[in-house]
């Protein structure tokens, strides 16, 4: 499983509770910056950090990718929309939590959320 990370650098805690919860070894972290211009279209700027992956095509559709979406709630949004274009469903998404009664500020592994599932269960609903 590849990471795509558009946050803060994971650390080896982190990366050691994302393999417990995922039930696979990561095979790589791709660390993409994902600082936006407000002041122009965000479209564009998404599609650029996702080509910055450097992923083909065929690995888009093929490849066990694990997200950690930017911060922004905004870009996370356009990102996702982006994403499923490239993949042809949601990908799996980490949940960072922040630890409890932590001095300075750190942040733990919490969950994956798969999002396809999320979809899937959603549809039943209409």
């Amino acid at each position: 499983m590849q990471i795509l990370n558009f946050a803060h650098p994971l650390t080896e805690e982190q990366l050691s509770r994302i393999e417990e919860l995922a039930g696979a070894k990561i095979t790589g972290v791709i660390n993409i910056d994902s600082q936006i211009d407000t002041a122009k279209p965000i479209e564009e700027q998404i599609a650029a950090m996702l080509d910055r992956t450097g992923l083909t095509s065929e690995e888009w559709q093929t490849k066990p990718l694990l997200v950690n979406l930017p911060s922004l709630n905004y870009s996370a949004a356009a990102m996702l929309a982006q994403l499923h274009g490239r993949m042809g469903y949601f990908p799996p998404i980490l949940r960072l939590r922040p630890v409890t009664d932590s001095i300075a500020p750190r942040f733990e592994a919490a969950e994956i959320l798969n999002l396809q599932a999320m979809r899937e269960r959603a549809r039943e609903k209409r």
